[in-house]
């Protein structure tokens, strides 16, 4: 009888302490963004290319969201200082290869809400080409919140050692030893693996601005002339077909690392471009050829392939038409952490998980390039939806019949749908300030 009590009071015991014990908390997402380095939407083959293949790209999109209207900056460093703020250009682009060290990245607000951090790629932002005040700061990165970082041109230019062959590049202040056989993006991409590895049990959000596929076009690893010295650095254009195809074999090793450690299921992956192909490529599509437009403020120059692979929270997978904009992927952050926006984004939240989507009817882009002549000729403030797209200088275009914006629409032809739409891009775009008379040639005001 006395053990019957015994047990039954252990039992008794056993049912408060669980009862006491607080509920298990929801465990915090990690989150990876990667952004590559000069590639149109029309350059991965689930977006109708013909001359690239990007199958890890393509499943993720096929299991997850396939963004069909991403909206960058024309240019790199003008995508670069809207995403990592959340802000438009006009509020804290100053010179091309710089960010301010006055602005808050989303690498200071994850890392503010107990997440580990790291870059890995590319940085370019310590204004090494017009030596900026700090430009050979190299804990600028850690200032931006970052816990870690293996970065090529973080305080050395690029004459000074390039990102591919042999790369100069600097992780966590010091600068790596030069190795002739080392490709950059395997030792960035490696250092990334590691990160994931050691931080598994806990969250961490990874920066991957990619060193691929931006100009000289070289051999790859999985290229044959990469086998020979002497042809391991020779440039030719039909190299990008090399660099494309490596770069989404990239992806697919942060992605199978994610599954190995059993954390893929709550990790959002993001992928996306920085802005258009360079201009001396032509890409064949199913819709026909499309030259890349890198810098101009055509469709070719800032429509960009976005993937979004959330497998806990995306369980319808689509293709969404929305239009995205850069600002974007800040609020986003703020929300999947849940503190206040600050940026001038909207949050993908709704898109994820597939609960009252918001539709983003307008996106608009103030664009000051402040760069070489040949790009800032192209300088303007638009306001587009997925068909229209009205300039401030008052050129409004159709974007399905005229994708190249060769014949500005007039006011006199215009149908009552176009006068309507128009009406509404000028509301938006009226508060938007003007670009300044100041022009900008190489990031020096003149």
């Amino acid at each position: 009888m006395k053990m019957k009590n015994i047990l039954k009071c252990l039992l008794i015991l056993s049912l408060l302490t669980v009862s006491c014990q607080a509920p298990p908390k929801t465990a915090k997402p990690n989150v990876i963004l990667i952004m590559a380095d000069d590639i149109g939407y029309e350059c991965l083959s689930i977006n109708g290319s013909l001359s690239y293949k990007t199958p890890v790209l393509d499943s993720l999109a096929r299991n997850g969201i396939n963004f069909a209207n991403a909206i960058s900056q024309p240019l790199c460093t003008p995508s670069r200082v809207k995403i990592m703020t959340g802000k438009h250009n006009y509020r804290n682009y100053e010179y091309f290869t710089y960010l301010n060290p006055r602005e808050k990245s989303f690498g200071n607000l994850f890392k503010e809400n107990g997440y580990k951090t790291a870059i890995v790629g590319k940085w370019q932002l310590n204004g090494i080409e017009h030596q900026i005040d700090g430009n050979d700061d190299n804990t600028r990165p850690y200032h931006f919140g970052f816990d870690e970082y293996c970065l090529w041109q973080l305080t050395k230019v690029k004459r000074q050692g390039e990102r591919f062959a042999n790369p100069l590049l600097e992780q966590n202040g010091e600068v790596l030893p030069r190795d002739e056989n080392a490709y950059g993006p395997d030792v960035v991409s490696d250092y990334a693996v590691d990160f994931i590895k050691k931080n598994k049990d806990e969250p961490f959000f990874i920066y991957y601005p990619m060193l691929l596929v931006h100009d000289p076009f070289v051999p790859t690893p999985d290229t044959p002339e990469w086998q020979s010295l002497d042809t391991r650095s020779k440039r030719d254009n039909r190299f990008y077909v090399d660099m494309v195809k490596y770069m989404d074999k990239i992806v697919g090793k942060l992605v199978d690392e994610l599954k190995n450690q059993g954390i893929a299921e709550n990790t959002l992956v993001l992928f996306v471009g920085d802005n258009g192909t360079k201009k001396t490529l032509v890409s064949k599509t199913a819709d026909g050829p499309i030259r890349g437009a890198k810098g101009n403020t055509i469709t070719h120059g800032n429509h960009v392939p976005m993937v979004g692979s959330w497998p806990n929270k995306i369980k319808k997978p689509m293709r969404f038409e929305g239009l995205i904009n850069f600002a974007d992927f800040y609020s986003t952050f703020t929300d999947i952490l849940g503190v206040p926006n600050t940026s001038d984004g909207l949050s993908m939240m709704d898109i994820f998980t597939g609960e009252n989507i918001k539709v983003r009817e307008t996106a608009t882009t103030y664009y000051d390039p402040m760069w070489s002549e040949s790009v800032s000729k192209y300088r303007n403030v638009y306001t587009q939806n997925a068909s229209y797209k009205l300039y401030k200088d008052g050129r409004f275009f159709d974007l399905l019949q005229d994708v190249l914006e060769t014949e500005p629409l007039q006011d006199k032809n215009l149908t009552a749908e176009q006068i309507k739409i128009k009406g509404v891009l000028a509301s938006e775009l009226a508060t938007f300030p003007d670009l300044p008379a100041t022009s900008y040639v190489k990031g020096q005001k003149k």
